[in-house]
């Protein structure tokens, strides 16, 4: 007998819902057609909410209409539809149950629903869970970026739902990052929540810090004795460090557990209110000058109930020994907020130990950046102890070299192979010319080399402004060099900057190889050590000069072509990195390539260990970094290592 009631009411269930499908969605509308035609934000919800549970396939195709302003009700009998503009006025109006077209009507006869944007974001909330499960991709995709903008309860059964079907690897795997993210917050069962809290915990995303730090948020609250359904996060002491006196006096005066304090101002408020005959409780007004006469006065009309009493000290202390000031989080659940408050621990670790690779691998950039630009110059000033002030206009001479490459070469990853040969044939001839109109007649004059090759600055600087002009010229990068390699939401690096460190790399293994492998390092060598014993074994020191100069200003063109990939090409780039190049070379070691590299990388880690402490100030960062140069140099004059040589000996 009980299967056959059992049966006969599974029946009739399927039977209801089977009649509630056929209805249709326009029932639901009319239910709910006072609040759909008013279209407020604060009474739309119940509707919302109905279209969306109703469960038939319409439902979605009506929810979409409606927030692109296409629904239309019939003022003669308060159906809705949707319209679509025909001719002049007229709107035709198609039926959302069976897609019908019912008629063609005059505007005059119908009322548009124009939802506003907060009735828009609510149907677009109640629009994801049709479009988790859409066969169109960027539906899907919009949906999860949806949910992760504004996550709600409701939202998670369908995203769990949708996440079996999912065929794109990568959409699963953000919806079941997101179902995790949403678990944390939104999921009833407890165990579920804190296996959700140990699985993100390794993971250091901003958006799971963001997940959990509700989780740990607390608020302060005084009560007579310890209340037993909070979840409590920390007991407090008045007059500790973390809640003092006042502050906890103040708790207890805004929980009503305490009368309030009175100021000053008040006990003359109140006094001011109580003269009688020219008198306030017995005293005379003139004798009101005073804070103790007046606090006399105000004790006075307290023992007569005229006023509140006055807090004393004793008061304060008795109020406070009587009560308890607790911490408590608003997660009610104490699991949840324990396996929190481990997985920010352990979240706030790595982040650190990230944010130091991070900081490690911009300092190792930047020393790239530096040593690039500078390896040409501790060629010429080590071997030939010339101080070339015209450096940096190399590099700008190569950075315009390498933009009018691509004037003409719009490739430009061909561009660019093609530019680095040409700027270093450019600089080399331009720093061969300048060595032998210029600086060999000036050898044994320092003074004289620095004001000359100052001038050549100057003088390049003017000419690059009247070729190009004074506006930055565009040298671009590659399109496989936009972007940035990244780790992990703490830490990433450009992949213009990786470029660069590779470029500074195999330059240093090729100036390495040339000193050590070929006649023209050998002969560099010679001169850089003793330029008379090398000129009496038959090296010629002028040819080794000559070529050791061009070779130091084409390798300056090449850093050009690399720096214009991310800096502004203009007549004043090489201006920016003249000074490093030169504190590179001389905080390293003069004319030693090996402490070119260790001062490029001690000017790196500097400046980027100084800018994450000042990051508002980076001007402050390199004041700071000169100022630890200048010290450095008093103890180690000749740099991290030392050459021996001319150049040293000079």
């Amino acid at each position: 007998m009980l299967r056959l009631f059992l049966a006969g009411l599974a029946i009739l269930c399927a039977h209801l819902t089977a009649n509630a499908q056929e209805a249709g969605l326009q029932p639901i509308l009319q239910e709910h057609q006072e609040i759909i035609a008013k279209s407020s934000r604060k009474t739309i919800g119940p509707a919302i909410d109905a279209i969306a549970s109703s469960g038939l396939p319409q439902a979605q195709v009506m929810l979409e209409t409606w927030a692109a302003k296409d629904v239309w009700m019939r003022k003669s009998d308060g159906l809705f539809f949707a319209g679509k503009k025909v001719e002049g006025r007229s709107y035709e109006l198609t039926d959302f149950d069976t897609g019908e077209v019912v008629g063609i009507f005059e505007k005059s006869n119908l009322k548009q629903l124009k939802p506003n944007s907060g009735i828009r974001a609510m149907i677009g909330t109640a629009l994801v869970q049709y479009q988790l499960t859409d066969p169109d991709r960027a539906r899907r995709l919009a949906a999860l970026q949806s949910i992760q903008r504004d996550p709600e309860r409701a939202l998670l059964e369908p995203l769990r739902a949708s996440i079996a079907d999912e065929a794109d690897a990568d959409l699963k795997a953000h919806k079941q990052r997101l179902e995790r993210l949403l678990t944390i917050g939104y999921d009833e069962d407890t165990a579920a929540r804190v296996a959700a809290i140990e699985q993100m915990s390794d993971d250091l995303g901003v958006d799971v810090r963001g997940a959990l730090n509700p989780l740990i948020a607390t608020t302060r609250q005084a009560a007579p004795e310890l209340p037993s359904n909070v979840n409590i996060a920390a007991v407090l002491e008045p007059g500790s460090s973390d809640l003092t006196r006042d502050e906890a006096y103040d708790l207890l005066v805004t929980g009503n557990l305490a009368p309030p304090r009175l100021s000053r101002d008040d006990i003359r408020t109140a006094l001011a209110a109580n003269i009688d005959g020219g008198r306030v409780g017995d005293i005379p007004l003139a004798q009101l000058n005073t804070d103790e006469t007046r606090a006399r006065a105000y004790v006075a009309l307290a023992e007569a109930r005229v006023v509140p009493a006055l807090v004393t000290e004793a008061d304060i202390n008795t109020a406070l020994a009587e009560h308890v000031f607790i911490d408590t989080y608003t997660e009610p659940s104490p699991e949840v907020t324990a396996a929190a408050v481990q997985a920010l621990e352990q979240i706030e670790l790595k982040v650190g130990l990230n944010q130091t690779l991070d900081l490690t691998l911009d300092a190792i950039s930047l020393a790239s950046i530096y040593f690039l630009a500078a390896i040409g110059l501790a060629i010429t000033f080590g071997v030939m102890g010339v101080i070339n002030m015209a450096h940096g206009e190399f590099i700008m001479m190569g950075a315009y070299t390498g933009y009018v490459v691509q004037q003409f070469i719009p490739d430009h990853t061909l561009s660019i192979i093609v530019a680095i040969p040409m700027a270093f044939a450019v600089t080399f001839a331009m720093g061969v010319a300048m060595e032998r109109l210029v600086i060999r007649w000036l050898y044994a004059r320092p003074l004289e080399t620095l004001l000359a090759t100052f001038g050549i600055s100057i003088a390049l600087q003017q000419l690059a402004k009247n070729i190009f002009g004074t506006q930055a010229r565009p040298l671009t990068a590659p399109g496989w060099l936009d972007g940035a390699w990244v780790l992990n939401d703490v830490v990433s690096i450009s992949y213009i900057r990786i470029a660069i460190f590779v470029l500074a790399t195999i330059f240093f293994g090729l100036f390495l190889y040339i000193m050590k492998r070929t006649r023209l390092g050998l002969e560099m060598r010679a001169v850089t050590q003793n330029p008379r014993m090398a000129g009496s074994m038959g090296i010629n020191p002028g040819r080794v000069n000559m070529l050791t100069f061009g070779l130091g200003s084409g390798i300056a063109g090449i850093a050009g072509v690399a720096i214009g990939l991310f800096a502004k090409v203009t007549s004043d780039l090489g201006s920016d990195y003249i000074v490093q190049s030169f504190m590179t070379v001389v905080v390293g070691g003069v004319g030693n390539i090996w402490g070119a590299l260790a001062g490029a990388g001690m000017i790196g880690f500097l400046q980027k260990g100084i800018e994450w402490m000042n990051p508002s100030n980076t001007l402050a960062a390199q004041t700071y970094m000169i100022i630890f140069i200048i010290i450095f140099i008093q103890f180690r004059p000749r740099g991290i290592i030392a050459l021996k040589g001319r150049a040293a000996g000079d």
